[in-house]
C-alpha cells in the first residue's frame, strides 16, 4: 500500500506557500471565462501564425507560448488562459520563497504570497495571455537566483541567472531594467565582489546568445522596435508626472499593501538584518529612475514590487515577534484577503457587465488613463474584451453581399491589429479571409498577393480611401457599446475600382504606434 503523506510535511511552510499558490491558479480559472477575448491576445494568435523571431512590439516568446497553447490546448478562453493562471500561482510562491530566503518564517512568507495574491496589477494581468503575465514570473524567478547566490556565495548560479534572463528578453524587453537594476545593485554594495566572478561574466553571455537572434531580426527589419517605442512614447501613452507614475503604480499593489513594501524599503536601507538584501533596495530604486526618465506605463514597475513586498513582511514579521503582537498575525492576513475580495471585480471579470458598472460607480474606482483617448463605459482592460465577434460577423454581411467573383478578388482590411486578429480568428466561421492591416507586424506580413481590387475595410478615413478607389462606399456600421469608443459606431467601406495596387502603396502606409 502507498505511504500516507506525513502530516507536518502537509503543514510545513512550503506546503502553506503551495495551497496560496494553488488557491491563486483555482481564482484565475473561475474568473478567467469572463466577457470575451482581450485585444492582444488575438494579435499573440496571430502572430503565433507568423513565428519569427521578433515583432514590431514584442519579441518572439508570446508568440511561441501562443503556438504551444494552441497545440496543446486549444483556443478557448480558458485554454488560452491557462499558463497565465499558472504564472499566477508561480508568483504567488516565487514571493513566500523569496520571502523564506531573507529570513522570514511562516508569517513572513504567508504575509508577503498574500500581498501578491490580492494585488490588483497581478489579478489582471494574470488573467489573461500576454507576455506581461510571463515577465512578472521571470523577474520573481531572476530575483530568487540571485539571493540564493548571495546567500550560498554560490557564483556558478549566475549561468542559470543568464538562463532565465535570456529567455525573459525573448519574452519582453523590460527584463533588461532588471538587468541594469541588479547592475545597479551590485556596484552599490558590499555584493560587488560578484562583478570579478567570471560566473557573472559567462552568465551574461548566456543571455546575451539566447537574445541574438531577436537583435538579428532587429537589424535586418531595421529595428522596428525602435520606432514603435518612440512613436507609443510620443503619440499613444498619457504622458504622467513622476508623482501621478509612482501613485498608479503604488495603487495597481494595493492600499493595504503600501506598509509592507514601504517597510521593505526600510528594511533593505535601515534595518541592521536588512542590510544583506539592500542591493534589492537599490534594484527597485534604479528601476524606478529608470522608467520614470523613459516614460514607462505604470504597471511596468509592478515586478520590481515584489521584493520590497517579500522584504517588509519579513520586517513586520519581526517587529509584530519583538512586541509580541500576536493578534496582528491574522488580523493583517484577515484584513489583506478582505481588500482583495472587494477590489477584485475590479479586475477580475466575474460580475455581469452591468452589475460592474454599478459596483465601479457605487465603490467609486476609476482606473488610471495610461494612454490618450476617450474612454468608454468600461475601463480598458474590460472594454478590449467587447465587440470583436460582433466586428467579424459585420464584416461577414458586407463579404457575403459580393458576388462570388468579387469575392474570389477581395482583401479584408483592418485598421489596427485588434481588428485584423478579431477578423482572423472569428472570421473563420464566416468564411472570411484573413485580414490584413498596416498596423505593427500586420503590415511586416504584408497587404499579400492579391492587389485589392475589391477592399472591405474596417474604419479608417474615406478620404484616403477616395485617393486609392474611385468608388467608395460606407457599406455597415459596427456598434458595441461596451467597446472602446474608437471601435464602436465604426463604419466599413466597400472599395472598388483601383487607382493603384496594394504591393505598390504598402510601403508607405506603415504605422508603428
Amino acid at each position: 500500500m502507498q505511504k500516507a503523506v506525513p502530516r507536518p510535511l502537509l503543514h510545513s511552510d512550503l506546503a502553506i506557500l503551495l495551497y496560496l499558490a494553488l488557491l491563486t491558479v483555482l481564482i484565475h480559472f473561475l474568473a478567467n471565462g469572463g466577457y470575451g477575448y482581450f485585444r492582444d491576445e488575438l494579435y499573440y494568435m496571430a502572430c503565433g501564425r507568423h513565428l519569427a523571431w521578433g515583432y514590431v512590439d514584442q519579441p518572439p516568446f508570446v508568440a511561441l507560448m501562443a503556438v504551444l497553447t494552441r497545440h496543446l490546448l486549444g483556443s478557448s478562453l480558458f485554454a488560452l488562459r491557462f499558463f497565465p493562471a499558472l504564472c499566477g500561482g508561480l508568483l504567488v510562491l516565487l514571493t513566500g520563497l523569496v520571502a523564506r530566503e531573507m529570513g522570514g518564517g511562516r508569517y513572513a512568507q504567508v504575509l508577503a504570497s498574500a500581498a501578491v495574491m490580492v494585488a490588483p496589477v497581478y489579478l489582471a494581468i494574470d488573467n489573461y495571455f500576454s507576455m506581461n503575465c510571463f515577465d512578472q514570473l521571470f523577474w520573481a524567478l531572476a530575483g530568487y537566483i540571485v539571493i540564493r547566490i548571495l546567500k550560498q556565495d554560490n557564483p556558478k548560479l549566475w549561468l542559470l541567472f543568464g538562463l532565465v534572463a535570456g529567455v525573459g528578453l525573448m519574452n519582453k524587453y523590460s527584463m533588461g531594467f532588471l538587468g541594469l537594476g541588479i547592475v545597479i545593485g551590485l556596484v552599490s554594495t558590499p555584493a560587488r565582489r560578484q562583478l570579478l566572478s567570471k560566473w557573472l561574466w559567462l552568465g551574461g553571455a548566456i543571455s546575451f546568445l539566447i537574445f541574438l537572434p531577436h537583435i538579428l531580426w532587429e537589424i535586418h527589419y531595421g529595428f522596428p522596435s525602435l520606432e514603435f517605442i518612440h512613436n507609443a512614447t510620443t503619440f499613444k501613452n498619457l504622458p504622467q508626472t513622476p508623482f501621478q507614475f509612482i501613485v498608479a503604480s503604488a495603487m495597481g499593489i494595493g492600499f493595504l499593501s503600501l506598509p509592507i513594501w514601504l517597510a521593505g524599503l526600510g528594511y533593505f536601507f535601515l534595518d541592521k538584518e536588512g542590510k544583506h538584501f539592500r542591493l534589492f533596495g537599490w534594484v527597485f530604486v534604479a528601476i524606478l529612475a529608470l522608467f520614470l526618465v523613459t516614460k514607462a506605463k505604470p504597471y511596468y514597475l509592478a515586478p520590481a514590487f515584489l521584493f520590497p513586498l517579500a522584504g517588509g513582511a519579513v520586517a513586520i514579521a519581526d517587529f509584530v515577534r519583538r512586541r509580541n503582537w500576536n493578534w496582528l498575525r491574522p488580523a493583517s492576513i484577515v484584513l489583506l484577503l478582505a481588500g482583495g475580495v472587494m477590489t477584485a471585480p475590479y479586475v477580475l471579470p466575474v460580475l455581469p457587465v452591468e452589475a460592474f458598472i454599478k459596483y465601479q460607480a457605487r465603490m467609486g474606482l476609476k482606473a488610471p488613463r495610461e494612454e490618450r483617448g476617450k474612454a468608454g463605459k468600461l475601463p480598458q482592460q474590460y472594454a478590449d474584451m467587447f465587440g470583436w465577434e460582433n466586428m467579424a460577423a459585420t464584416v461577414a454581411k458586407v463579404y457575403n453581399s459580393l458576388s462570388p467573383e468579387e469575392q474570389q478578388k477581395c482583401v479584408i482590411g483592418a485598421g489596427n491589429y485588434g481588428e485584423a486578429g478579431a477578423i482572423d480568428f472569428f472570421g473563420k466561421k464566416y468564411g472570411l479571409p484573413n485580414a490584413i492591416s498596416t498596423h505593427n507586424s500586420y503590415w511586416i506580413w504584408g497587404p499579400g498577393d492579391k492587389p485589392g481590387e475589391v477592399l472591405v475595410v474596417v474604419g479608417g478615413n474615406p478620404k484616403d480611401y477616395y485617393a486609392m478607389y474611385d468608388d467608395v462606399e460606407q457599406a455597415a456600421t459596427i456598434n458595441c457599446e461596451y467597446a472602446m469608443p474608437f471601435e464602436t459606431d465604426l463604419p466599413v467601406y466597400l472599395c472598388r475600382r483601383p487607382k493603384m495596387t496594394l504591393q505598390q502603396v504598402w510601403p508607405r502606409l506603415k504605422n508603428f504606434i
